[in-house]
């Protein structure tokens, strides 16, 4: 028996639930055609930022109708254009390049937390091809005066102003920190958004003693990663609508399908095809489908959901009494 692995992911049809997502393995057009030959059911760009757009519409007004010293605070506070792998325009024809060279649909990106004038590259990443856009909202409040009813407030207010002007599905990828990340869930459905992805991952600085300074840190994702993702997705998913997506810690055929149980559509990875290559992702599918056939699945809607909180045999266990039995019931000795 041959299990359909077809999903719907916020309005498009994937032939399966695996794709890439955001990533620098966009970068090369010779490693975007071996993913869709290796089974990638979507292509999802890396990530246009706020920061970038803006020190670019800086730039440009500099030169046009600024004197010399107009702007000489916002080098402080922006990133040089220098740091980014795409510029805009480059961004935008990269976006066509793929269009025109792959069969699978392509999300294009962006990055930012604040309304503005950068959000006039939704459209354009529109108009270059794009079949859907995902908005990282990325937030990092650093002021004990910013609540978290702001930073919700203005997330939503960037979501409801690229929502003016385009006609694909928005997909928001978030960050695990909100006071309650159902009830805002349940905002962003409230506006129209199509697709939820859990989560976004957050690099943190680490601290050089010896030479008082901070240093960037870059870990790839592993397995224990999907935990958080899994409990996330198990709680929302049977109160929206939207396709939910996981993000983070899917390495193998059994993450791809507990993703699924607790309420995913969709499973991005990046991780694993860095580290083993393009052809995971039709090792992974195998394994799916391999799983579906042995427990008997007709179909992916079958298997989704099914360890969500509404429909798991204990749903306690994505719940704060977890904690407490699981903190009662561990000894431990000194040595």
């Amino acid at each position: 028996m041959s299990v359909d692995l077809k999903t719907k992911w916020a309005g498009l049809t994937l032939k399966h639930p695996v794709f890439v997502g955001a990533s620098p393995l966009v970068d090369d057009l010779d490693s975007v055609k071996r993913l869709e030959d290796a089974g990638a059911s979507c292509i999802t760009m890396r990530s246009l930022f706020e920061e970038q757009l803006v020190a670019d519409q800086l730039a440009a007004h500099r030169f046009l109708d600024g004197p010399a010293d107009a702007f000489a605070e916002s080098p402080t506070w922006l990133p040089s254009t220098g740091d980014f792998a795409l510029g805009p325009d480059a961004y935008l024809e990269r976006v066509r390049s793929i269009r025109a060279m792959v069969s699978i649909p392509v999300v294009g990106s962006l990055n930012g937390t604040t309304p503005g004038g950068w959000l006039k590259y939704a459209k354009l990443i529109e108009q270059a091809g794009a079949q859907a856009l995902e908005l990282n909202l990325y937030d990092l409040p650093s002021s004990p005066e910013v609540s978290a009813a702001d930073v919700e407030r203005q997330q939503l207010d960037v979501i409801r102003e690229v929502q003016k002007t385009l006609s694909i599905p928005i997909i928001v990828k978030l960050s695990p920190f909100y006071s309650s990340l159902p009830a805002f869930v349940s905002k962003l459905e409230h506006t129209g958004v199509a697709g939820v992805v859990f989560f976004n991952r957050l690099y943190q600085p680490d601290i050089d003693p010896e030479h008082l300074s901070l240093e960037r840190t870059l870990h790839l994702s592993d397995r224990s990663e999907l935990l958080l993702r899994l409990r996330w997705l198990a709680i929302v998913s049977p109160h929206t609508r939207m396709s939910l997506g996981c993000s983070g810690g899917v390495h193998t055929s059994i993450d791809v399908v507990k993703a699924l149980m607790a309420g995913a559509h969709v499973t991005q990875v990046v991780s694993a095809v860095l580290t083993h290559g393009a052809g995971v992702i039709s090792e992974l599918v195998k394994g799916l489908s391999r799983f579906l056939e042995e427990h008997e699945y007709t179909s992916l809607d079958q298997l989704r959901g099914n360890m969500n909180l509404a429909r798991c045999p204990d749903p306690s266990g994505y719940e704060r009494v977890n904690y407490l039995k699981l903190l009662t019931s561990w000894h431990g000795e000194a040595r």
